[in-house]
């Protein structure tokens, strides 16, 4: 029988419970909305805690007799061509460690690309897995990391025949993204799992014009935020399964480790109403977003000092396989500003909120909500920064390495570097010592120094050097990075 997708059952499930007037004697302690204090309420409005009830003993019974998750998210595999989905309303932060867990344990190896989000490393802390880093092919013109070849995880597991598994991020924050089929393909011939964080990838199943998702590609766990690129609300995330590789009720008991036994309605309920979109609509919202994205480059390059990155600048020998051009990533290195600069000004002078910013790029989301009418503000912000540019303070240098300087040792597993004793040093004496905490350039949250890493003075100075430049540095003990924690002295062996 084929799946209903005009169906929405968390939504369905909702509108029952207002229509029946339930009455809950449990929490949420607002009691839909009446004991939320008058401002909170004219601000948020009633909505908010209209739907914010219990997902059992209030969406459903206490039971879960009425399947109301549990439906909502085998329609959301069928969407995806995903045999198993599991709805988090903890982002996919949670998703991308219960995906870890599933496939290795503590002391086991695990294939991991090095341009990994920030979460992926909080997992090897939680779980001691050990990482086997797969190197990402470097772009040192535009000092910009795409995710390793397949080529790159064939001979990791050459050298590691123990791994058991990959995982690799794709699509990147900027838009590049990996042959997914070919790394499949690797780890399927050792009859091992392929973990893809998929992101920043929701809406590629439903347009062809886009770069082929995980599932289609022969991956078996795929991690994807709702939030990012589709409709959902911030938190929102799923991950699929696929093939007999990871038994879905493994999957499920090592996502309940983390997540939580209070989980919002409203976010099962955005995830299932975007699912509901996009199956209904997504080639049409798809396709005018793109046309959108398209019409938006073209009018940037033709802005003078700005250049936004395409295909040709992403794909290519040694760079990324695919491309996706929603990311719209503007260079603004001819404006002689960086874009932690270009970003600041357009927030304080323009109300434009950037995505991306790093030391010479902004990163501007084209999505299906957009229309001309916000990407006029764009164009129209851009072309004033292109002229207030000459009056902005002179760029401060940030002294970013070279692809071999950027790289450090792993000298110790990340938990044992992270949990064991660890002492604060200055930042000039910190070179050679291995690090006991992450530090995270943040957007788009790739780390730059790793607990268990080997720190090495072109990092430390990218670091200090970038923070003076306005880099977003939001986790290291000390936030001016005067210090760093380091593993003590005498627990400093290599394992």
């Amino acid at each position: 029988m084929s799946a209903d997708h005009h169906r929405a059952p968390v939504l369905e499930a909702l509108a029952d419970f207002h229509r029946q007037g339930q009455l809950a004697f449990s929490p949420p302690g607002h009691k839909q909305a009446r004991g939320a204090d008058p401002a909170v309420r004219e601000l948020l409005g009633d909505a908010v805690f209209l739907g914010d009830v219990l997902a059992s003993g209030g969406l459903d019974d206490r039971l879960t007799r009425g399947r109301v998750l549990r439906r909502a998210e085998e329609l959301m595999a069928d969407a995806v061509d995903a045999e198993h989905t599991f709805f988090t309303t903890c982002g996919s932060s949670l998703s991308v460690k219960a995906a870890m867990l599933a496939v290795a344990g503590p002391h086991e190896k695990l294939l991991i690309s090095r341009d990994t989000h920030k979460s992926v490393v909080s997992g090897l802390v939680l779980s001691g897995i050990e990482p086997v880093w797969v190197e990402p092919r470097w772009d040192a013109e535009r000092h910009l990391a795409h995710a390793p070849s397949a080529e790159r995880f064939e001979q990791a597991f050459q050298e590691h025949p123990d791994a058991k598994g990959a995982l690799v991020v794709s699509p990147t924050p900027y838009g590049a993204c990996a042959d997914l089929k070919a790394i499949a393909e690797v780890c399927h011939r050792r009859s091992l799992p392929l973990i893809v964080d998929e992101a920043w990838g929701a809406h590629l199943p439903f347009h062809p014009g886009l770069p082929s998702w995980a599932m289609d590609a022969g991956a078996d766990i795929c991690v994807t935020s709702v939030h990012k690129m589709g409709s959902g609300l911030e938190q929102g995330s799923v991950f699929h399964l696929r093939g007999d590789l990871v038994q879905p009720q493994l999957l499920k008991t090592r996502a309940d480790l983390l997540g939580t036994t209070s989980p919002s309605v409203l976010l099962y309920a955005g995830m299932d109403g975007w699912r509901r979109q996009m199956v209904l609509r997504g080639r049409e919202l798809m396709g005018g977003a793109l046309d959108l994205a398209a019409e938006v480059r073209a009018a940037i390059e033709e802005i003078d000092g700005l250049h936004v990155n395409d295909r040709d600048d992403f794909c290519g020998e040694g760079l990324a396989d695919d491309f996706d051009p929603l990311p719209c990533v503007i260079d603004v290195v001819g404006l002689g500003i960086t874009g932690f600069q270009a970003a600041d000004w357009l927030r304080e002078h323009r109300r434009l909120d950037m995505h991306l910013n790093d030391h010479r790029r902004i990163g501007a989301q084209i999505t299906h909500a957009d229309d001309r009418e916000t990407t006029g503000e764009l164009l129209t912000g851009l072309k004033d920064l292109v002229q207030a540019a000459p009056e902005l303070p002179r760029a401060p240098r940030v002294d970013v390495p070279s692809p071999t300087e950027l790289r450090m040792a792993q000298a110790q597993l990340p938990r044992d570097a992270f949990f064991g004793p660890a002492e604060d040093v200055p930042v000039g004496r910190a070179a050679g010592r291995i690090a006991a905490e992450m530090i995270t350039p943040y957007p788009p949250g790739i780390p730059a120094v790793l607990p268990g890493e080997r720190l090495t003075e072109p990092v430390l100075r990218y670091l200090r050097t970038g923070l003076e430049a306005g880099m977003n540095l939001p986790d290291p003990s000390d936030p001016e990075l005067r210090t760093i924690r380091v593993v003590a002295a005498g627990n400093q062996s290599a394992e």
